[in-house]
């Protein structure tokens, strides 16, 4: 018989969110692979159920090579269930290096579904859910930070972000710099836990409360996306452009028009700059 892949979401704080088929899993595999050996025999433990089968560590650092191992166990007829500390694996998790590895051998992969920390922190964001995008945890350092949150600024889809709560106050200030500091957004933490909390608010005021109470756990943002129909950049350059005939500072204009307007300063001032030129 032909084996498969198994990836398991579980719990991403209580762990009566744990289904049944997890459980079912966790005791009938031949092989978990998970990310923390010790956090998936503690959620063991706390469900009440034994690992059945072999149990291996399957995390950032060796996935390359344990996918081609895990595939070929699946192969050769095993049933391979991986896991990650929380929420669904190959969501900013290991995961993603088996399934494709498993899809280019045509092994079969299913999934357990379950808890996800970004759709839950969507549903309570209030922000519109009709249309949204994923993009996980943004760059450490700050200027490649500011350049993929720049690549987002005309992004129209609610967005949602994970981030480590020493980061968040200083992500929210870029975030409002980049994408304008009235742009709606929200700020969960410790989702279905005790302490869960949601704040909601302008993402200049989120920056503000940030930096005050210095919000622990963990970390998911959901920014609202430009409104649709908003004024290209194209009307913008042309009303800095009024602005400075009247009188009125380059630079002073440009970040007036892109905070109201939520696109980044930076680049609308470029645009500024190349339509004097070509007018001259």
């Amino acid at each position: 018989m032909t084996g498969r892949i198994v990836l398991a979401a579980t719990p991403i704080g209580n762990v009566d969110d744990a289904s049944a088929r997890l459980r079912t899993a966790l005791e009938t595999a031949d092989i978990v692979a998970a990310e923390d050996t010790r956090r998936v025999r503690d959620l063991a433990s706390r469900l009440g159920v034994r690992i059945g089968g072999a149990l291996v560590a399957h995390h950032d650092h060796n996935e390359q090579a344990s996918a081609a191992e895990l595939v070929a166990r699946a192969g050769g007829g095993e049933t391979i269930l991986v896991v990650s500390d929380a929420g669904m694996p190959a969501v900013s998790d290991p995961g993603f290096r088996v399934v494709a590895a498993a899809v280019a051998a045509g092994v079969e992969v299913s999934v357990l579904p379950g808890p996800s920390a970004a759709l839950a922190a969507l549903a309570l964001s209030g922000l519109p859910t009709d249309r949204f995008c994923f993009e996980g945890f943004l760059p450490r350092r700050p200027g490649e930070r500011s350049g993929r949150l720049a690549s987002l600024a005309l992004e129209e889809r609610t967005m949602i972000f994970f981030e480590a709560p020493h980061r968040l106050a200083a992500t929210l200030d870029a975030m409002a710099e980049a994408l304008g500091a009235e742009r709606a957004a929200a700020v969960s933490r410790e989702i279905t836990k005790t302490y869960e909390e949601t704040r909601r608010g302008t993402l200049s005021d989120l920056a503000a409360w940030a930096k005050a109470d210095e919000p622990r756990g963990e970390i998911v943002v959901t920014v609202a996306g430009r409104t649709a129909g908003a004024p290209t950049v194209e009307a913008l350059v042309a009303e800095v452009l009024a602005r400075v005939e009247a009188g009125e500072r380059a630079k002073a204009a440009v970040a007036d028009v892109a905070s109201t307007a939520g696109v980044p300063s930076r680049e609308l001032y470029a645009a500024v700059l190349a339509a004097r030129d070509a007018r001259a």
